[in-house]
This record gives C-alpha cells, sequence and structure tokens, in this order.
C-alpha cells in the first residue's frame, strides 16, 4: 500500500493556467520559444530541460484579484527604459505594451487592466524612493513592476546604499500589501563601458532571492534576444547605446507579462488537503 498526496488545481490556479496558455497564443512563435522559460513549470512545452522554478506565493494579490474576476491595477515604476525614452512613440513603450498583452491574456478581467507609466528618465534610487509614498504607496496597485539600477552605477551611486534603500522600499510596498517585481538593469554598450555596473544587476538579483521578489533579467534576455537573432542591435538599442527601442520594449512586454502570469499561478499552488490511499 502506498500513500499519494494529489494536488488539485484551485479556481486561481485553473484562471492563470489560462491565462499562460492565452498569453502564450498572443504572441508570436518565436517569442513563445523564448519565453517558454518564463512560464510556469506545468506548462512543459519540451522545450527547455532547465526551467526556473516560480516563486512560491511571489504574487499573492496579484492571483486572489485575477481569481476573483476583479480588475488588476499596475504601477510600472522607474527610470527611462519605464517612461519609454528610445521608443518611437508613448504607446511603444513597455508599459503600454504590457497592458495590451494582459487585457488578452486575462478576458475574464473583460479589460479592466491598467497599467500607470510612473517612470521618470534619469532618476537613481533616492529620487525614485522621494516619490514611493505619491507614485506607488497611496496609488495602492496590486502590483508594482519596479525597474532599477540602471542610472545609478552611471552617477557613482555607493553599492552598498543602493541595496540598502532598495531592500527598504522593497519592504515598504510588500507592507503595504503591493506585490513587488523587480527588473535589472538593461544590458548595452553604455552600462559595459562603467565600470562595476554589472553588480548592481547582481544586486537586484541578490536582493529579489533573499526577499522572495520575482526579477526580470533584462539583461540575459537582451543578450539572448541577439544570441538567437531574434533582434538585431539597431532593432533593439536606440542611437543613444544607452536605451530600448521599439524592438527591444516589445520583448521586454511579453516578459513581463510572462513574468505576471507565472507569478500569479505560482502563488495560488496549495496541495488538495488530506491523503488518499491506493493499493
Amino acid at each position: 500500500m502506498r500513500i499519494l498526496l494529489r494536488h488539485r488545481p484551485s479556481a486561481g490556479r485553473r484562471l492563470t493556467r489560462t491565462a499562460a496558455v492565452a498569453l502564450a497564443l498572443s504572441l508570436s512563435s518565436t517569442a513563445v520559444l523564448a519565453y517558454a522559460d518564463l512560464l510556469p513549470d506545468r506548462f512543459d512545452l519540451g522545450l527547455f530541460d532547465d526551467e526556473p522554478a516560480p516563486v512560491p506565493g511571489s504574487l499573492p494579490r496579484v492571483a486572489q484579484r485575477i481569481a476573483a474576476g476583479e480588475s488588476l491595477r499596475i504601477v510600472a515604476f522607474g527610470s527611462s527604459s519605464t517612461e519609454g525614452i528610445g521608443a518611437s512613440t508613448r504607446a511603444a513603450s513597455y508599459p503600454a505594451r504590457l497592458e495590451a498583452l494582459l487585457r488578452r491574456a486575462l478576458p475574464q478581467l473583460a479589460g479592466d487592466i491598467l497599467v500607470e507609466n510612473r517612470g521618470i528618465g534619469g532618476e537613481a534610487v533616492d529620487e525614485m524612493l522621494a516619490r514611493l509614498d505619491r507614485d506607488v504607496i497611496k496609488p495602492a496597485p496590486d502590483l508594482v513592476i519596479w525597474q532599477t539600477g540602471s542610472n545609478d552605477p552611471l552617477r557613482g551611486i555607493s553599492l552598498t546604499h543602493f541595496r540598502t534603500a532598495t531592500q527598504a522600499a522593497v519592504a515598504r510596498i510588500r507592507e503595504a500589501g503591493i506585490d513587488v517585481v523587480l527588473m535589472e538593469p538593461q544590458w548595452c554598450p553604455a552600462l559595459d563601458a562603467t565600470p562595476g555596473a554589472d553588480r548592481f544587476r547582481d544586486a537586484v538579483r541578490d536582493i529579489g532571492a533573499e526577499l522572495g521578489v520575482p526579477v526580470i533579467r533584462r539583461s540575459d534576455l537582451m543578450r539572448g534576444w541577439i544570441a538567437q537573432s531574434r533582434l538585431t542591435r539597431s532593432e533593439l538599442f536606440a542611437k543613444d547605446g544607452l536605451h530600448m527601442a521599439d524592438g527591444g520594449y516589445a520583448l521586454l512586454a511579453e516578459a513581463a507579462a510572462a513574468e505576471v502570469v507565472r507569478g500569479a499561478d505560482a502563488a495560488e499552488d496549495d496541495p488538495e488537503p488530506g491523503p488518499t490511499v491506493a493499493e
């Protein structure tokens, strides 16, 4: 006789599984391949053997809103990559594209999804924290996607200060009942030429791991898009060598949408209570 613990998908999980499928269908075929490793483990496309496990319970508020069929409000918080510097129009920025993608991926919310762009170009961590209450805490969104760590090395900000300030801010956001996704700095010629810039990228990853917060690994994604010939450098980078262009923002929005769906799915992974006896 053996005892089996069976897992039954909850209502929230069924919704987010549907959302992941809808999201995959909304992307191009090559995008589905490139982002298979960003979807939950149970969406095994047979393409990647080293899929990273989703963070358990990483986006509980988002999962709750989706499961209840309620509106979803997201604040895209950050600097120029969030504002959309380098994009041809504001509609080509990643937050605008993210909103459109999530509306297609979550039809049960009847389009009641808002992604507010709260990016201001050139800001480092202290300037973003100065408007944290106004742009993140007070509006009380369900989720904030915080893009950070790009301008700090360019402006000589202390790495220790960056880490401490970012950790404290993430804690404040979560204490307010808001889910958090971090987005690391971009890969670009300007940062490659800045000594120590990679340490800020690694700091964002470390903070995510320490606090159980998902991190969109933008640097790795961008390198992968070039390596896979999904974008040329002129399609990925703006002419200034620092910001992304329309092609890069489009794929970044797909990565962010996949992370939202994935984090909500992980938050609903509850086993069915009680063992089942099988002979």
